[in-house]
């Protein structure tokens, strides 16, 4: 069986917690969010953790302890930029999970049915998607009219016809490790924002070769996909990590 590895994105400052602690380090239920990511992560067959850390980094270090890797992304260019520090840790074996270090309510059996999902099918690279009536704010899934994946497309960058897509990038992904360890470099930040963004690579992997299939995987559970950005969505969170 092929190996899993993971990173996971924890670097951001999280200006709107308005707290001096690196966001991730932000406790639900007594348990800091990176750690909840970390858990789901084991739980799902990663053997491999690599942590991408930059504002608070050493708390972070600090307070998540060893057993996993630590790499630092000292300028905030983006989430592929982000992925770009750790690309000696993705290698070319196996297959590699990316997620982000502020989704405390990630189930692990979730991220092990995308997994397989994602080798089952032969599949390049592999996007956790939902559906919200709401998609403002979150990149797009593009399908063709087979529904096959065509592209994601950021809501700054989406015209008024992509804006109206339901069907969002969770921003959780699977990927087969030598397809992203390639394209990462050629990543380029021509957008609105000037940054790399990962699902750009998705695109980059698809255009790679006809045989290279990039596909996503929709979960139902809105829940599980909530980023925390604000005390409020903390709170919110610590509702539903209850109620379970």
């Amino acid at each position: 069986m092929n190996k899993v590895k993971a990173v996971i994105l924890a670097a951001g400052k999280g200006t709107r917690m308005k707290s001096d602690l690196p966001k991730v380090l932000h406790e639900v239920k007594g348990i800091t969010m990176v750690e909840h990511v970390i858990e789901a992560a084991k739980r799902a067959g990663a053997t491999d953790i690599c942590l991408v850390i930059g504002h608070g980094g050493d708390l972070v270090k600090n307070i998540v302890g060893p057993g996993v890797t630590y790499v630092e992304q000292t300028e905030q260019l983006g989430t592929g930029h982000a992925v770009k520090c750790a690309r000696d840790f993705v290698g070319q074996d196996g297959d590699t999970l990316v997620l982000c270090g502020d989704t405390p309510l990630l189930r692990g059996d979730t991220l092990a049915e995308l997994i397989s999902y994602h080798k089952n099918e032969g599949h390049m690279a592999t996007v956790l998607s939902t559906i919200l009536e709401d998609s403002t704010g979150y990149g797009r899934i593009v399908r063709d009219a087979k529904g096959n994946f065509v592209k994601n497309v950021e809501q700054k960058d989406a015209s008024d016809i992509e804006r109206e897509v339901k069907e969002i990038n969770s921003g959780v992904y699977v990927f087969n490790s030598k397809a992203l360890y390639e394209s990462l470099d050629l990543l380029k930040n021509e957008n609105v924002q000037g940054e790399y963004y990962l699902p750009d690579t998705l695109t980059i992997i698809k255009n790679s070769n006809e045989k290279a299939v990039v596909e996503a995987w929709v979960t139902e559970d809105y829940d599980e996909i909530r980023g925390v950005n604000t005390p409020e969505q903390l709170a919110e969170a610590e509702e539903i990590l209850s109620a379970r």
